[in-house]
């Protein structure tokens, strides 16, 4: 099948901004040119924090099969009673990024909601392939569920979030949570999701070569995941979520996604999964948008209808599992 070029139809506060991009952005990304970028996605606590008044606590845990991760724990320094909080799994393709990129959020959050936050520090591959990534995401989760009480949180309004290959992480992580009758969750966010190692959708070919992530970079982070199975019969639906067959019983669920991106085919497949199984999901597909554009210009239009419509859903179930709507009380495995 031929496939037409990339049309030059981004939002133009966006468009304006892609050229200064070149070179700092992932696009056309190489296995060889991986530390270059890995360099410009570092964040550091103190990028992340400034002077919001939150604390930031460190606590190392056991991850995949015992090896030590660290997660760090954002609250508002004045917390005291239990109330909402997030799980976060950062982005970065799964090959790149620090547990503080991304993360805004939370603190934005913690400070809105008075909610608990943790964000992990799973292990990235190719240095670490699957399934590592996913299973140091989930122990991270299971952590956090049986630790409720110590972090002062109600276990009925726990939601995973995830953007990029952090969204990928968060729908891996939900779906072991669910086939192991493990930590319930009151929704899971995904925001520009990474699901599908086969690469194949229309969007997928559509937008190679234009944005801030494409089709090339996508095979490169996929393949350092996966290795030789990528693309093949042999891949678990845990790490590659756009795999599952079976969509019954997750919790309430958003994905949003760019409309010029390579994600957005298998992000509306997803959202289509789920709700053909009988779930809760809301989607949005941002016109003009290319990929992560909510972070990259947060301030265009775009981005500030995009993050009032994110933040305006995860208030609502915070506000259903305040109601005892939600989640079932968290166990852990």
């Amino acid at each position: 099948m031929t496939y037409p070029n990339a049309s030059p139809d981004f939002d133009p506060q966006l468009a304006a901004l892609l050229p200064a991009l070149e070179g700092y952005v992932p696009l056309k990304m190489t296995l060889e040119q991986l530390e270059h970028f890995r360099g410009l996605s570092r964040v550091t606590r103190e990028d992340l924090i400034g002077d919001a008044k939150v604390h930031c606590v460190d606590v190392s845990i056991p991850g995949y099969q015992g090896a030590g991760i660290t997660v760090s724990v954002i609250s508002r320094q004045d917390h005291s009673a239990p109330g909402p909080a997030v799980y976060f799994i950062h982005g970065g393709g799964m090959v790149m990024g620090t547990r503080f990129a991304g993360a805004k959020p939370l603190v934005d959050w913690a400070l809105r909601h008075d909610a608990v936050c943790v964000t992990v520090e799973y292990r990235l591959a190719p240095e670490h392939p699957a399934p590592t990534l996913v299973e140091d995401c989930y122990a991270g989760l299971v952590w956090m569920a049986a630790n409720a009480g110590r972090l002062k949180f109600d276990p009925n309004q726990l939601v995973i979030f995830g953007g990029s290959g952090g969204g990928g992480l968060a729908a891996g992580t939900t779906l072991l949570a669910r086939d192991r009758q493990g930590p319930r969750l009151l929704g899971q966010l995904l925001q520009c999701p990474m699901l599908d190692d086969r690469n194949e959708t229309e969007s997928a070919h559509r937008y190679d070569g234009a944005g801030v992530w494409d089709r090339t970079s996508n095979l490169t982070a996929w393949r350092a995941v996966l290795g030789d199975r990528c693309g093949g019969p042999e891949v678990s639906a845990y790490s590659a979520p756009g795999r599952a067959t079976d969509l019954r019983g997750l919790p309430p669920t958003f994905i949003d996604v760019a409309a010029g991106e390579t994600f957005r085919d298998e992000a509306i497949a997803y959202a289509r999964g789920i709700l053909a199984a009988g779930g809760e999901c809301e989607l949005h597909v941002w016109g003009g948008a290319f990929h992560g554009f909510y972070d990259i210009a947060p301030r265009s239009d775009v981005a500030r209808a995009c993050i009032a419509t994110r933040d305006a859903w995860l208030g609502r179930m915070f506000a259903r599992g305040a109601a005892g709507r939600g989640a079932m009380p968290v166990s852990g495995d």
